[in-house]
């Protein structure tokens, strides 16, 4: 089908598209309403602010906004698309530290995963069907109030969320992040992240990543993560781990590719689901603001009885 063959368009053939497609054009209304739209964000911000407290014109407050649209293809799940959006109000008359974030809270647990399905947060939608209005509504119906904080002395990276997702689930989210710099070329960064929620329960995430820089552009990192939720009704342990070595090129272009293995853990035993090869490609479109980003995979999954298969995905994403 037509529709459906861009998705199929590895890294490398989006590389030696013609360079006009990807050049910068002119101002136009397409410009224009992306400058209207961050405009209004910054005057909500400031109101809210203002509503709140006194505010300092040199403390003004600031506000970001990701729109993207997700797609993916397999021969099992065929093809779905699933909209995604995550913004930050900084909120400085509650002081620096407190922020407003909304959206798809998922996509912060996912912000250190390089491959699609080592977030392991995908579910399949029911077969025959592309798109679920529910699932969308209530993943970006995520609210809440934020504490981020930096210990000083032992360079300790915290969040604190208090909010409320999925429409009526009110949670609790807490996360500590640090990083090691070992030696000039080496660091460790070791990250984890608890969720309460009244309705979804238990979420707990470890995520340890290993980097090694070979330049200023170029890197080799080893990812592992431990997930684990339990919502009374079902309890699981998984992990997954990435082997990539990642290029960052001129006008925000980024390419990743290596090695996922990732299974459940069972008995205190780790087990092998699925492995295999994954490529990533990201860079702006038309506009420095608009991204896209296609992956191809090669993965198995014996829990499905999946031998392995080619699957594809596609992101593109507006930035305000």
């Amino acid at each position: 089908m037509k529709q459906r063959s861009y998705l199929l368009l590895p890294a490398a053939i989006l590389s030696v598209f013609p360079t006009a497609l990807f050049a910068q054009e002119e101002p136009n209304w397409v410009d224009s309403q992306h400058h209207s739209i961050r405009t209004t964000l910054h005057d909500w911000a400031n109101s809210l602010d203002g509503w709140i407290g006194d505010t300092d014109p040199n403390r003004p407050a600031s506000a970001g906004l990701r729109i993207m649209l997700d797609s993916e293809w397999n021969r099992y799940d065929r093809f779905s698309i699933k909209p995604r959006i995550r913004g930050k109000i900084k909120l400085p008359a509650l002081k620096n530290k407190v922020s407003l974030v909304f959206g798809d809270d998922e996509l912060d647990n996912e912000s250190r995963d390089k491959n699609r399905i080592g977030s392991t947060y995908a579910v399949p939608l029911e077969k025959n069907k592309r798109y679920d209005r529910k699932q969308a509504r209530e993943d970006n119906a995520s609210l809440a109030l934020r504490w981020s904080e930096t210990t000083k002395r032992l360079g300790i990276k915290t969040d604190i969320d208090v909010g409320v997702r999925a429409v009526n689930d009110i949670y609790l989210r807490f996360r500590a992040a640090k990083e090691w710099q070992l030696t000039e070329n080496i660091r460790t960064r070791l990250e984890q992240i608890y969720r309460y929620g009244a309705k979804s329960k238990h979420y707990l995430r470890t995520n340890f990543e290993n980097n090694y820089a070979q330049n200023d552009q170029t890197f080799i990192a080893n990812h592992l993560h431990l997930q684990y939720t339990n919502d009374f009704d079902e309890e699981r342990t998984s992990w997954g781990n990435s082997f990539y070595r990642q290029h960052d090129f001129a006008e925000y272009k980024r390419l990743n590719y290596g090695i996922y293995i990732g299974g459940n853990v069972k008995n205190k035993r780790f087990d092998l689901n699925q492995y295999g090869p994954f490529i990533t490609w990201r860079q702006p479109i038309l506009r420095r603001w608009l991204f896209i980003q296609p992956e191809l995979h090669y993965y198995n999954d014996k829990a499905q009885d999946r031998i392995h298969h080619l699957g594809a995905f596609l992101r593109l994403e507006a930035i305000f």
